[in-house]
């Protein structure tokens, strides 16, 4: 037991060493970066593949370059920094390639479990059918069904595949970035060293794991908040009919109070749900990250001061041991947190109150 503590020890040390020291530095290697920089590189999303459809690029110095309004993305190639001027940007960004790696996990595990319980549904499967039966169950009972009055299955396959979504999104991104971790194998081994530097992409194996946490970004989180506020009146419309407009305001309000409950009923409420719902989500899931990363911080921070090294370094490492448990366990709890407030807001709007 004490071996298996060492080595996890030893293990999440390398991970935070790793994490903290191989960010994109200048081309001087005295010069640290800070940690805006640090924390830039490893809660921001940035592009992998370069795509934008339709657009023209605009060199630095040209007309439109500085007079840019929007925060765009910087690229650069053998004539310098440029960005795209309209078109459709889809470039493959950190997060995108991240939800990729979330996408296609999801359907091996299910359609995995899926295939083992489809053989003979009446056996008793292995540990895994049955931890993501139960998982399945779960949600579907005591989240979906508990909360909504009959969901049909726009609104619980909508509610089963947040929370499994959500749940995968937050716990792969604990793990760390083993794309950089290969990158930087690799071109250990080969002697091509990935590019550095605002404008330059890096090395396409990042997109093999980015290490970054998909629901920390708040698009993200605005879509999946999106698709409940939908619901809700989606909900509201399909159980209580065109009835729903006024049915919205909760009945026996005087009529003179009317006019002004009806848009906070109707239009307010579902709006601030969806945005409560896109806020907590994003919070809980960066502020976590960002705890860690400032507890890494102290190794490096301290590591001048030689008498120090050894406390700061043991006191970092099991803060960051009891912040990954608490991590794995809100990865959990934000999960379970989205999809039952979703299942309650769209449950309200099934009838009148």
């Amino acid at each position: 037991m004490k071996t298996k503590r060492i080595i996890i020890t030893f293990l999440i040390f390398f991970i935070v060493n790793f994490l903290y020291g191989n960010t994109d530095k200048s081309e001087s290697h005295d010069e640290k970066p800070s940690f805006d920089e640090v924390l830039s590189h490893h809660l921001m999303d940035s592009p992998i593949f370069e795509f934008n459809i339709g657009g023209r690029k605009v060199y630095q110095g040209e007309p439109g370059f500085d007079e840019d309004p929007y925060r765009r993305y910087i690229f650069k190639d053998e004539k310098g920094f440029y960005k795209y001027e309209g078109g459709i940007p889809l470039h493959i960004t950190k997060r995108v390639a991240m939800m990729w790696v979330v996408a296609i996990l999801l359907i091996l595990v299910f359609v995995k479990a899926a295939n083992a319980i489809a053989k003979d549904p009446l056996k008793i499967n292995g540990r895994f059918a049955n931890m993501v039966e139960v998982l399945f169950e779960f949600v579907r009972k005591d989240i979906a069904e508990s909360n909504m009055h009959h969901p049909s299955g726009l609104f619980l396959g909508y509610i089963l595949t947040a929370f499994f979504f959500v749940l995968f999104s937050n716990l792969l991104g604990l793990f760390p970035p083993f794309g950089e971790i290969a990158e930087m194998i690799y071109s250990s081994i080969t002697g091509h060293h990935a590019p550095h530097g605002e404008g330059q992409l890096p090395s396409p194996i990042i997109a093999i794991w980015p290490g970054i946490t998909v629901t920390g970004d708040i698009a993200v989180t605005f879509t999946l908040a999106a698709f409940t506020t939908i619901l809700i009146w989606a909900a509201g419309f399909k159980y209580q009919g065109v009835q729903f407009i006024w049915h919205a305001v909760p009945g026996g309000v005087p009529w003179w109070l009317f006019p002004i409950m009806w848009p906070i009923e109707f239009i307010i409420s579902p709006l601030a749900k969806g945005f409560a719902l896109m806020i907590r989500l994003l919070a809980n899931m960066t502020a976590g990250h960002v705890v860690i990363l400032v507890i890494a911080s102290f190794i490096f921070e301290f590591s001048k001061w030689t008498f120090l090294t050894v406390f700061v370094a043991s006191l970092s490492v099991f803060g960051m041991t009891f912040m990954y448990i608490l991590e794995i366990l809100v990865a959990f709890l934000q999960a379970f947190i989205f999809t039952l407030l979703s299942s309650i807001f769209i449950g309200l709007s099934m009838h009148r109150h």
